[in-house]
């Protein structure tokens, strides 16, 4: 009976335990049915983001920025062309004061504009006025190195206190004791001293360094027209770089018109360097002999003086050809040239004589 009655409780016991295992299983597996709340995906967002980006970033390539190499060249000669209204209005200013004054300070007067010009712009923070009429400003290019990747041509900070000094000494005072010394060797005549003397040497060595700039020069605008950076080597010494001040522009003027004016402005220029070299003796003989014909086909040109194409008022002839001229036609181009030649047979004339006949007709020898 003892042993019946202490088995019971054992039994009990084992059915007691089972039933509380599988209520706490049934518990643990009710708790794993019930849905997550509902902010549990923002926050797993928020923590997943930072490291997306940064993977997507990673595999992006670095987008070159392109600034408009016209843009640059257009707005160093709009600033040329800035200085030189500049310069001339405050000319007028003293055009009551002696004549060839103002000749003697072009120097200085060229570099107090310049400053003016750099103090207004660039020391203030703010772009010449070429560089703002071409929707430009001025980047420190150092600053922008340890960045790595630029997405735009907009980020960067601008030139630091240093750089504008700098940029000052240079364009300032760096072409006004260039254009001193230059002007001051030529007055003293350098070049024209003895071999070995002081003098001497020392125009030699401006011609030298002249010469290594301007092919320096050369060189930096190479490397521009390839890369679009740095127009000058000051800006290269600087690491000044041109970009874009605002991401949108609006151009008064189109490009068509500027193409155009470009062409114009040069076009003219070629002239201006070709028009002395055509007043030359020996392209006017080459040109001669095409117009003689066409000359001498009419009786009307033989009777006109060739020169102001008018009926000669004082005739007088050109030996030895005998061709008829106005007097003062005649004696200004023999006292201007003294070996000019006949308009209508290019011979030289020698003397000049009265015309006393009364025939119009001149015989050609």
């Amino acid at each position: 009976m003892v042993k019946e009655t202490l088995a019971a409780p054992s039994s009990s016991s084992s059915s007691s335990a089972s039933a509380s295992a599988s209520s706490s299983s049934a518990a643990s597996l009710s708790n794993t049915n019930l849905p997550p709340p509902e902010d549990a995906w923002i926050d797993t967002y928020h923590k997943l983001v930072p490291h997306w980006q940064s993977l997507s970033h990673s595999h992006l390539p670095t987008i070159p920025i392109s600034i408009s190499r016209v843009n640059q060249v257009d707005a160093a000669r709009l600033d040329v062309e800035m200085s030189a209204m500049l310069k001339e209005q405050l000319v007028k200013v003293f055009y009551l004061m002696k004549p060839g004054m103002l000749f003697q300070y072009e120097a200085e007067l060229d570099a107090f504009l310049e400053f003016l010009i750099w103090r207004f712009s660039i020391w203030v923070d703010k772009p010449t006025p070429g560089i703002a009429l071409m929707n430009l400003r001025y980047r420190d290019e150092r600053a922008m190195e340890p960045r790595g990747k630029v997405r735009t041509g907009l980020e960067g900070p601008g030139l630091t206190v240093a750089q504008k000094i700098w940029y000052c000494v240079a364009t300032v005072g760096g072409q006004y004791i260039w254009a001193r010394l230059q002007s001051f060797s030529a007055f003293r005549r350098w070049g024209d001293s003895e071999q070995r003397s002081f003098a001497r040497r020392a125009w030699m060595l401006i011609q030298r360094v002249e010469g290594l700039y301007k092919a320096a020069s050369f060189g930096n605008l190479l490397i521009f027209l390839y890369t679009g950076r740095y127009r000058n080597l000051i800006e290269r010494a600087l690491r000044a770089r041109l970009v874009y001040g605002s991401p949108n522009m609006n151009r008064a003027v189109s490009f068509e018109y500027m193409n155009r004016q470009l062409v114009w402005n040069e076009f003219s220029e070629m002239l201006l360097l070709l028009l002395p070299l055509l007043n030359s003796s020996s392209v006017r003989n080459f040109l001669r002999p095409f117009s003689k014909d066409k000359s001498s086909s009419s009786e009307e040109d033989d009777t006109a003086c060739p020169i102001c194409l008018a009926t000669p008022t004082i005739p007088f002839l050109a030996l030895p050809c005998q061709h008829r001229y106005c007097y003062y036609c005649l004696r200004t181009r023999c006292a201007a040239v003294p070996s000019f030649r006949c308009s209508r047979c290019s011979e030289p004339v020698n003397a000049m004589q009265r015309h006393a006949g009364a025939s119009n007709l001149v015989p050609k020898q």
